[in-house]
């Protein structure tokens, strides 16, 4: 439910803060005096598209802000949960800014979100039904959805969904095994030569970094021997000199002179000790380096060869010597799929025969739930056209057939409604007249109440074209769904703003010589001047506020006597609320 929505430097409105109440709210007001602007708010809040037009003249941004307790939503708040937006006291506040520059952001509890987001977060939580649009209503999945929900055959309607997923992957698998065959097919002598080629060569991986360090030893055997021996001469010594090693004696001598006088120069004999080891054992090491080292032509050619094929191969399937594997290993896989991929397909066949008819079986049985709830509900909505003011009004709930089943079944759902005599059924959303679609509007949502899960509903310039008795009856609709949820209404008619339990008047003003918008919720004898002026009476003048107070008073009367008739009613009401609509109709025949 929407509690309170704020808006600020949003065209004429400069700063407002609209409480609103659980069941009908009524804002009225006199005509340019902000009523509209006050949805449009809420639409950009919903996630309407944002432009700099809408921000108030000397301002730099526009904001609106809702806060909505969604306690009795689990729906919203796991999604909000599965998105990691924290919700405390299940209240949740959607906050929209657009900027001068047409920059626009939007936040969920203060966390920034897409505007894509906050429409999916606010389609959950409002329903805002325009004169020229009614967001859900209008659109074909939702008309399906609708129907379905209505008939009982949501599950139905998941079971179909998910055997033509079912069936859509097996065929795209079928499609992509068929391709791959045929492509190996095609390119099968490549394939070979190429498969055999790389496997004739009996390829290690990190061969050819091994070849190149031998084939580099092998090059500079003779320099790498001499540069061996040059080391263990130098330390052992020859005729012209002494060795290294002999020297170190005259160095141990002194460390030994030095430690007699001073024992804490003991440490230095423990490095003496290391270097002469570590001398000592690199003039064994090099030298057997040395005896190792092998001069060995032949072998230079054999590495040098193979260091060529390696290097053919890389230019060809490289350019790493990974990669030329991987494409002998890739070609033998592909031409294997040439032999096994017959077998393969048999088997994907069977399990798609088995998928379609799984899909034939959940959309036929869909398809008898959708035929029944078309024209329960059909019924159901023609029973309450009259009472809007659309005594000629019938709707008509298509099911056109598709070629083949889909993943929304075996038909294409469609509303249709003639509102005159002797009209064709038109589609919905090609209604003319908005006070018309309105109605339609109002009277699939009375039928639909009890199913919708969106905690509020919003109807703007619901009585356009209407009056009199017929607005008193919208009136009394909005009431009934109001017992269900939320609603929220633009009215300019009296016997709708009588009906309200929160009543809420716009007014315009003058503020530092810039026209502004203001609200106030009025209840007592302040209700009864907003009633009078709606009726166009003067509110100053006492006839005009007794026709007021009379008005009100008829109403509360007459919403008494339909508590009570709806309450006997139910006693014996077993829940099915289309068969109770049905039966008024079948009993009106």
């Amino acid at each position: 439910m929407l509690t309170e929505l704020r808006i600020k430097n949003f065209a004429i409105i400069e700063a407002l803060t609209l409480p609103l109440g659980a069941g009908l709210n009524v804002l009225s007001g006199e005509t340019g005096a902000g009523k509209s602007i006050i949805v449009g708010a809420l639409g950009l809040l919903l996630g309407e598209r944002a432009s700099a037009d809408v921000i108030r003249t000397g301002a730099d941004r526009a904001t609106v802000e809702g806060v909505f307790e969604a306690g009795d939503r689990p729906e919203v708040l796991a999604q909000l949960d599965a998105r990691g937006i924290d919700v405390d006291d299940a209240q949740v506040v959607l906050k929209r800014e657009v900027a001068a520059t047409g920059r626009a952001r939007a936040w969920i509890n203060g966390t920034t979100v897409t505007a894509s987001v906050l429409a999916d977060v606010g389609r959950l939580l409002v329903n805002l039904h325009g004169q020229h649009e009614a967001q859900t209503l209008l659109d074909p999945d939702a008309q399906r959805r609708i129907l379905d929900a209505f008939g009982g055959a949501t599950e139905l309607a998941d079971r179909t969904r998910s055997s033509y997923d079912t069936a859509a992957r097996i065929r795209l698998e079928i499609a992509d095994l068929t391709a791959r065959r045929a492509d190996a097919a095609r390119r099968a002598d490549y394939l070979r030569h190429v498969a055999q080629e790389i496997e004739e060569a009996k390829l290690a991986p990190g061969e050819d970094g091994r070849l190149a360090d031998e084939a580099r030893r092998l090059e500079h055997a003779d320099e790498l021997r001499t540069l061996a021996e040059t080391v263990g001469t130098v330390l052992d010594g020859t005729d012209d000199g002494p060795a290294v090693r002999e020297q170190l004696a005259a160095v141990h001598r002194a460390l030994t002179g030095l430690q007699r006088i001073d024992p804490a120069l003991g440490r230095l004999q423990e490095l003496y000790d290391t270097a002469y080891y570590a001398l000592d054992e690199l003039a064994r090491q090099c030298d057997a380096y040395a005896a190792a080292v092998d001069l060995d032509p032949q072998r230079l050619a054999e590495v040098q060869q193979r260091r060529d094929l390696l290097f053919r191969l890389a230019k060809k399937y490289g350019p790493a010597l990974d990669d030329v594997i991987e494409s002998g290993r890739r070609s033998r896989r592909e031409l294997d799929l040439v032999d096994s991929a017959a077998f393969d397909l048999r088997a994907l066949e069977h399990r798609e025969g088995e998928a379609r008819a799984q899909l034939a079986d959940a959309a036929a049985a869909l398809t008898a739930a959708r035929v029944s709830a078309a024209d329960r509900l059909a019924r159901a909505v023609d029973e309450i056209l009259p009472e809007l003011g659309l005594a000629d009004g019938h709707l008509t709930v298509a099911l056109d057939p598709r070629d083949a089943p889909g993943p929304a079944g075996a038909e294409d759902v469609e509303y249709r409604v003639a509102l005159n005599v002797g009209h064709d059924p038109r589609p919905l959303a090609r209604v003319a007249s908005g006070g018309e679609l309105s109605r339609v509007m109002l009277a699939l949502t009375t039928i639909l109440a009890r199913l919708d899960r969106v905690p509020t509903l919003v109807f703007d310039e619901v009585d356009a074209g209407i009056g009199g008795r017929v607005g008193s009856q919208v009136g009394a609709t909005l009431r009934r769904v109001a017992a269900h949820h939320q609603v929220f209404a633009i009215s300019h008619l009296p016997p709708i703003a009588a009906r309200a339990h929160h009543h809420i008047v716009v007014s315009k003003g003058a503020r530092g010589g810039v026209t502004t918008a203001d609200v106030r919720v009025v209840d007592g004898e302040a209700r009864v001047r907003e009633v009078a002026r709606m009726l166009g009476g003067d509110p100053d003048r006492e006839v005009s506020r007794a026709h007021a107070r009379e008005l009100l008073e008829d109403q509360s009367r007459n919403e008494k006597n339909n508590e009570e008739r709806e309450r006997r009613e139910s006693k014996g009401d077993k829940g099915n609320f289309e068969k109770k609509a049905t039966a008024r109709v079948e009993s009106r025949e």
